[in-house]
Order: C-alpha cells, then sequence, then structure tokens
C-alpha cells in the first residue's frame, strides 16, 4: 500500500504536493479531452469529410472508456496503481498522436477508441490513488482539487479549441496531449511511490471479455439508439438483446469465478450500492445540463456558443466550492445527512430550471447551475470517499472503479433519454424553432428534476455514521 504520513498539510506544497500535482495533470489530460474536441468539429468534418459520422467521435471514446474501468480497478487491486495509471497516459498519448496524423474520419474514429482506452485507466486511478493516499479527513479537499481541475477545464478546453481550430489547425487539438501527457508520466513516475502487495491471481480474462461486449453492446444502444438506428428497428433490439444476453452469461461466469471482474461482494454492500446509484445519477443529471443548457441559451435566448458555455460553467465552479468543504460537512454530520442536504440542494436548483423559458436571463440561468453544482459537490465526493473508505486497499480500486462505471452508464442513459424527450417535440428532422426547442428542453429539465428526487432517496441509504472504515 502506499506509505502512510502522518502530516494534515493537504496542498500543492505540501509534503504530497509533487503527487497532488501529478494527480491534476492526469486529470487534466481528461478533463480537457472531454471539451476540447467539441469547437473543432466542423473544421475536422471540413478537412476530412465524414459529418454524418462525428458523433461517433464522442460515442466511441465513452464506449471505450467506461467498458474498461472495471477491468483497470481489478488490475489495480492486483498489481498496483502506479503501472496502471502510466499504462493509461501511454495509450492516451499514443491515441491523441494517432488522432493528430488521421487521415479520414474512420481513421480518426479508431484513434479515438484508443484514447478512451486510455482515459478509462487514468480517470479511476487518479481517485483510487487519492484514497489511498490521504486520510479521510483530507480526502475532500484533494477532492476539491481534482475537481478544479475539471472546472477550469469546462472553460478552458472550449477556448483552446477555439484557437487551435482557427489559428493552429484541428490536429493541435490532439497533439498538445503528447507534452502534457509526457510532464503527467514523469511526474506519476518520479514521486508517486508504492510497495503494493503483488497478488499472483489469474486475470478472469472471459469475464472482461464477457463485460466489455455486454457492457459495451448495451452502451452502444442507448447512445445510438434513434439515431443510428431506430429504437425497435431489427439492429435496435438485436443490440440490446444481445447485450442483455452477454451480461447474464457475464454474471453466471463471475459466481464461478475464482478472481472475478466485478466481485458478487459489491453488490451486498450498502455503501457500494447507493453511492454507485448515485453515481449513476450525476452521470446523468450531468450530461442533461452540459448538453442542452448551451442549445438553450443559443437557440432560444440567441447567445453565442461562448456565452453558453460559460453559463453552463457555473455548474462546474459551484461543484469543486462545495467539495473542497464537504470535508468540514461530513466529519461534522456523517456522510447520509451530507449527501441528503447536497442532493435537496441539487433539487432546489433542478426544481427552479422548470421556471427557466424564453424570458430567462443568462444570468438566472447561471445561478441555476450553480445551485446544482453546489450540491453536486456535497454528494459526488463524499459518496465516492464512502465507499473508499469501507474498503480495503485491495479493494479500493474496483470500488472506485464501479463508481465510475456507473457514472458512464448514467451517461448513456441521458444520452438517451434527453435525447428521445427532446425529440418528441421537435421532431427528426429540420432546424427546431425557439419555441420548439424550449418546450423540448423544459422536458429535459423535468427529467433531471425528477432524477435528483430520486437521489435524495439513494443518499438516504448512505451510512450515517462518521467513522465508517478505518
Amino acid at each position: 500500500m502506499v506509505a502512510e504520513t502522518t502530516k494534515a498539510a493537504v496542498g500543492l506544497r505540501s509534503e504530497r504536493g509533487a503527487v497532488l500535482g501529478s494527480l491534476m495533470l492526469a486529470t487534466a489530460l481528461v478533463a480537457l479531452d472531454s471539451t476540447i474536441i467539441a469547437t473543432a468539429v466542423l473544421s475536422i468534418t471540413e478537412s476530412l469529410g465524414g459529418f454524418a459520422q462525428f458523433p461517433w467521435l464522442f460515442s466511441i471514446y465513452l464506449l471505450a472508456q467506461a467498458v474498461t474501468v472495471p477491468i483497470y480497478g481489478k488490475v489495480a487491486d492486483m498489481v498496483g496503481r502506479k503501472p496502471v495509471i502510466l499504462f493509461g497516459i501511454a495509450v492516451f498519448a499514443v491515441g491523441s498522436l494517432l488522432c493528430g496524423l488521421a487521415g479520414s474520419m474512420l481513421g480518426l474514429i479508431v484513434f479515438r477508441a484508443i484514447q478512451g482506452i486510455g482515459a478509462g485507466a487514468i480517470q479511476p486511478m487518479t481517485m483510487t490513488i487519492a484514497g489511498d493516499l490521504y486520510t479521510l479527513t483530507e480526502r475532500a479537499k484533494v477532492q476539491g482539487y481534482l475537481a478544479g481541475v475539471w472546472a477550469v477545464s469546462s472553460v478552458a478546453g472550449p477556448l483552446l479549441g477555439g484557437v487551435f481550430a482557427d489559428y493552429l489547425g484541428w490536429r493541435w487539438i490532439f497533439l498538445i496531449n503528447l507534452p502534457l501527457a509526457a510532464w503527467a508520466g514523469w511526474m506519476v513516475w518520479r514521486h508517486f511511490t508504492e510497495t503494493a502487495p503483488r497478488h499472483r491471481q489469474r486475470i478472469d480474462v472471459l469475464g472482461a471479455i464477457l463485460l466489455t461486449l455486454g457492457a459495451g453492446a448495451l452502451i452502444l444502444g442507448l447512445l445510438e439508439g434513434g439515431q443510428a438506428w431506430a429504437w425497435s428497428s431489427p439492429a435496435g433490439i438485436a443490440i440490446f438483446a444481445g447485450g442483455g444476453a452477454v451480461l447474464l452469461l457475464f454474471a453466471v461466469v463471475e459466481r464461478r469465478a475464482a478472481d472475478p471482474i466485478l466481485p458478487p461482494w459489491l453488490f451486498t454492500r450498502r455503501v457500494v450500492v447507493a453511492s454507485s446509484a448515485i453515481s449513476l445519477l450525476v452521470g446523468a443529471l450531468l450530461l442533461g445540463l452540459t448538453s442542452y443548457v448551451p442549445t438553450f441559451t443559443q437557440g432560444v435566448l440567441g447567445a453565442s456558443a461562448l456565452v453558453g458555455g460559460l453559463t453552463v460553467g457555473a455548474l462546474t465552479l459551484g461543484w469543486p466550492i462545495s467539495a473542497s468543504q464537504s470535508g468540514r460537512v461530513y466529519l461534522r454530520i456523517g456522510f447520509r445527512r451530507t449527501a441528503v442536504l447536497g442532493s435537496s440542494i441539487a433539487v432546489l436548483g433542478t426544481v427552479a430550471a422548470l421556471f427557466i423559458g424564453p424570458q430567462s436571463t443568462i444570468a438566472q440561468i447561471a445561478a441555476t447551475c450553480f445551485a446544482v453544482g453546489l450540491g453536486m459537490g456535497l454528494v459526488a465526493s463524499p459518496t465516492l470517499i464512502a465507499a473508499q473508505t469501507e474498503a480495503t486497499w485491495s479493494e479500493r480500486g474496483v470500488v472506485t472503479s464501479a463508481n465510475m462505471f456507473a457514472r458512464s452508464i448514467g451517461s448513456a442513459v441521458g444520452v438517451a433519454v434527453f435525447g428521445a424527450l427532446v425529440n418528441s417535440r421537435i421532431g427528426a428532422t429540420g432546424t427546431p424553432s425557439p419555441e420548439t426547442l424550449a418546450e423540448g428542453v423544459h422536458l429535459v429539465f423535468v427529467a433531471v428534476a425528477a432524477m435528483t428526487v430520486v437521489m435524495v432517496g439513494a443518499s438516504a441509504l448512505m451510512p450515517g455514521r462518521t467513522d465508517i472504515g478505518r
């Protein structure tokens, strides 16, 4: 396990500051990549063609990331975190280089999948290492630092993407990852030291293959259903039926496996189940707001793309503010009350979103997003920390990965649900009028509000004690 320290200082200038800096750099790779490409879609398609295929640049990345997360979590519990995160950074860098050199849209889509495979290791490992290195009291502040990276990236990503696309060429959107990956990899290699208990168990290869195929099919069906094919089409039915059958076979195999990828005990621990359910809802909620708030501000209020991005950026501003202070809250009132408090604040924010309409101001929408972000910071970080704290070192990787996997599933479900709601109002073809677009996005806000109410219930299942785990 990671060497323990009695130092209470947390920050970039503390004794463990170099490790924290390396985790922030690694997180920045994934965070920037999630936003920087969006502003360069037109430049990419003008260069490579294949405009109808560009949604796959996002879908394939999310798919590859989601299905590999549980596998990385299990491997990290067997061989340690350091080799897994270094592998992820290396694969992400290779994928970025290939994306920057891509000569066709098909090639770029394939190379984005390689990037996603690398990202599947980076994001859960940064959170797992933080769980290993820092005490319960310190973890919330560390999560605040990592959340701050996402906040900065949510603003810097679109700006950098626009600058690269307009002045340097879209390929630099991917090539910029190379020096960042080299820096992050060197920082992790140089400063992060662990003495991991090495396990000689055989990797559950069959389980890994079945999970990848089954979960991949379902996520792909959710991401592309209603777009690449109709929900009720033979292709749509086949992919869901096939994915479900493979996952049933996966469940049978895992019950008999000596060292399963997703151990059955994950589903018997209340804190893990509750935190994963919350993470799933968080994934869907974030997808709904980050996708449709900018759409509303541009299509209904007539704001620019930059203003739309900055408006929803208020959500990622409120998040790290409350996440950095959540440690004081859950140490005083417990994980359950903290999560219920945060989800209740999120309910207030999403209910306020129901009153957003064509006469609303940018400030009103930004304030609503900020309130939701404040609530999420008191929910997402404490519930993950609670699950990590109750796990031993040899379990923490798979627990963290299960949480991240649930969030990816939530995002995929959100794509399907919110897309169907909006299309029910604007139709499948043509450019919607501001009025019909407002009606469609309003349905998204209704669904998001309902999800936060469900999140209150899931939060009530969290453990109430403050002395959870070690």
